[in-house]
């Protein structure tokens, strides 16, 4: 949970894609594959890193997305950390990390994470060049990972920011994790989204 998007360099453009449109998967795979092929480590799939749990609706939003890449067979197309049944959260995301590191020494990590915004911003997802710092928005000091970021935001920042986010709407946070994982596909294994696509017909 970040409460806000904290790229490395400050100076690079941050991408908001309001998720409410038809058009937002088209729009973030589009943007998302164009930031992977600028990327130096770009020439392989990226690893995706889903970070949150699935005991806080509003921070439920990485492990829905994870969950949504696996269930469309995205797993067998791109290694995918973090999903409802082993979430990638606070007491286990440092040795997640070392372990994607260790396994793949020279790939993309495109962390994923829910965040805090402004009241105009719910519902839009954020991308942009950097890593993430979950935890941010709650006060945790947790290990920044992540080349690329990809947040959704699922609350308004406010001072009982872990309040907000239990509050947040569940049907809100699954579409933004729908739609985050269907830009995914499209970006990085379109077969997997057209067969997906042919499934729910």
């Amino acid at each position: 949970m970040n409460k806000t998007f904290h790229s490395i360099d400050n100076d690079l453009p941050v991408y908001y894609i309001n998720s409410k449109k038809g058009t937002a998967p088209v729009l973030l795979g589009r943007q998302l594959q164009q930031l992977i092929r600028q990327h130096p480590l770009g020439d392989t799939p990226p690893i995706v890193l889903c970070i949150g749990t699935d005991r806080v609706t509003g921070d439920s939003l990485g492990p829905l997305t994870g969950s949504f890449l696996t269930a469309y067979g995205g797993h067998r197309y791109l290694p995918i950390y973090g999903t409802l049944d082993a979430p990638v959260h606070a007491l286990n995301l440092r040795e997640v990390s070392h372990q994607i590191k260790k396994k793949h020494p020279r790939s993309l990590i495109l962390a994923v994470d829910a965040s805090l915004g402004t009241k105009n911003h719910l519902g839009y997802l954020t991308l942009g060049q950097g890593s993430l710092k979950p935890g941010a928005g709650v006060q945790k000091n947790l290990v920044s990972v992540g080349d690329l970021f990809l947040t959704g935001i699922v609350s308004a920042d406010a001072p009982e920011a872990q309040l907000a986010l239990q509050n947040a709407r569940l049907a809100s946070v699954t579409h933004m994790a729908c739609c985050i994982a269907q830009g995914i596909l499209y970006a990085c294994c379109p077969a997997a989204l057209a067969a997906a696509s042919l499934q729910n017909r």
